[in-house]
């Protein structure tokens, strides 16, 4: 099978996955707040995921010295979060709606990079030359790290220890939850970027990079801020 169908088919089974956690979260009684539910919420995620997607990913391709369209899950997670911000500031939300979104996004990602490595080296996602026993040959003669596989299993640990959390009701990492994805996500993606062959923007440091410190940071202040979880037979308010 071709590297561009298993990706696919991973994309698909990763929005499937997603979509399975984000039943099973719902099922658990949490009552996350319905603003993530309203239409108009939904539409502005969309298109600013999209958009950040497409930007982002086309962006550090450019800076690579490659042409072409490039798509990326850290560009998309930035524009969801722009674009619902500004919707919240114009429309007066203050309610955090984030809170439903951790489980499926951290499993999504871990299936998805999966597509990412057996796409071969026409996706761009592979890593640097090593010589590490786990490293792989991605169809030109050259061992590298298989970043894809890294990634996939930090979001498999964190898709756990969330899974765990529900289980033990802690209010704290469900109320809170998208913003303790968003601070592991943006620091595992910043250490893995050091492993992939992307261009510098400053420094040493690709558009990733500065991405990812962006995504890190917002989380971090995001949680600094927090209100104190409630017992979870109230309403969940991240």
């Amino acid at each position: 099978m071709s590297g561009a169908f298993l990706h696919t088919s991973f994309d698909i089974a990763a929005w499937l996955a997603a979509g399975a956690a984000a039943y099973w979260v719902t099922r658990r009684d949490l009552r996350f707040p319905a603003q993530s539910f309203e239409l108009p919420y939904v539409a502005t995620l969309m298109f600013g995921a999209g958009v950040g997607a497409y930007l982002f990913g086309s962006a550090n391709l450019w800076l690579s010295g490659q042409a072409g369209i490039a798509r990326s899950v850290e560009g998309a997670l930035a524009g969801g979060i722009a674009a619902i911000e500004l919707y919240k500031w114009s429309a007066g939300i203050q309610l955090r709606t984030g809170a439903r979104f951790a489980l499926p996004l951290a499993l999504g990602i871990a299936i998805g990079r999966f597509g990412c490595y057996l796409a071969g080296l026409a996706d761009f996602t592979y890593g640097t030359p090593t010589s590490l026993p786990w490293s792989h040959d991605f169809g030109d003669g050259v061992l590298r790290h298989p970043v894809q596989l890294y990634e996939s299993a930090a979001m498999g640990l964190f898709a756990l220890f969330y899974v765990l959390a529900v289980l033990n009701r802690n209010a704290f990492a469900i109320t809170n939850g998208f913003y303790l994805f968003l601070l592991y996500y943006g620091a595992q993606r910043f250490l893995w970027e050091f492993l992939k062959p992307y261009g510098a923007l400053i420094g040493p440091l690709t558009l990733f990079h500065l991405l990812s410190l962006s995504i890190l940071l917002y989380a971090a202040a995001m949680l600094a801020t927090a209100p104190k979880a409630r017992p979870l037979h109230e309403r969940a308010v991240a």
